[in-house]
């Protein structure tokens, strides 16, 4: 059972309707609070939160586009209200290596990855200072360096990243907090599916070597969402400006040779 650590609080996630972020989204509702969820696609965000329940509200917007933003953060207060919290999940990973990458494609990875979490927070700033909330903002252990073929998609984690320190110190007299989760390997829907397309059998989240998984099983989409629901709640005042690697292995020095292998969210 929940503690309800969210409860009366109003929480916007981001690409919420599919993978991890609907698991942080899920676990925001079983923590007590209202969500606003986020997605792409109208009728998959509507196909989502009827499942959710009468405490999830709907957002679609295509993040790529500089008016998204701000339009799904009024839509979420012209809802509920109120924002206590912002979980930035949304992103698009980019799989081309340096020499392939194009400025269409570091452009779009740019716009979606950096840009629309930068403008969420511009338009939800105000909103947070009124309700002494805090933002997360999701990341990659790809931010420290990043894998041969995420060239674009680790350049934008970095920033993220950055952004996520600076937007700490810009508003810790405002007490609104700012979070920045690292996530690793999760074993989401769509990692799952992509290995696939690379060829990988049916089975192949089992057959991994421990050296790279030490517990033997990867980490799941909820178990991300439960690190994310105790940095929205209270409990983690008065932390601000926290950079966390959320994941099983010490990934910063280790061998890069796998890169088409292994591939970190």
């Amino acid at each position: 059972m929940s503690n309800e650590r969210l409860k009366n609080k109003v929480i916007l996630v981001t690409g919420g309707n599919t993978g991890i972020g609907r698991a942080i989204a899920e676990r925001c509702l079983r923590e007590g609070a209202r969500v606003a969820v986020h997605g792409l696609n109208l009728e998959a965000v509507e196909a989502a939160v009827s499942e959710m329940g009468p405490n999830a509200f709907g957002i679609a917007g295509d993040l790529e586009n500089a008016d998204t933003p701000g339009r799904i953060v009024n839509e979420a207060i012209e809802h509920f209200g109120r924002l206590d919290g912002v979980v930035n999940n949304a992103a698009i990973v980019t799989r081309a290596r340096f020499g392939d990458t194009n400025a269409a494609m570091f452009d779009q990875t740019m716009a979606i990855n950096v840009r629309a979490p930068f403008l969420i927070c511009q338009a939800v700033a105000a909103h947070l200072k009124k309700t002494g909330g805090c933002v997360v903002n999701i990341g990659s252990i790809n931010a420290h360096g990043g894998e041969g073929i995420l060239s674009a998609y680790s350049a934008s984690k970095g920033a993220l990243q950055t952004m996520s320190r600076n937007l700490a110190e810009i508003h810790a007299k405002d007490g609104v907090r700012f979070t920045h989760l690292n996530l690793g390997w999760i074993l989401s829907d769509a990692e799952y599916d992509r290995k696939l397309e690379d060829g990988l059998s049916d089975d192949w989240p089992s057959r991994l070597d421990k050296g790279i998984i030490p517990s033997g099983k990867m980490t799941q989409p909820s178990e991300v969402a439960s690190v994310v629901a105790f940095w929205l709640s209270d409990e983690s005042r008065p932390f601000s400006g926290t950079v966390l690697d959320v994941e099983q292995y010490p990934f910063l020095g280790r061998n890069s040779t796998k890169d088409e292998d292994y591939e970190m969210d």
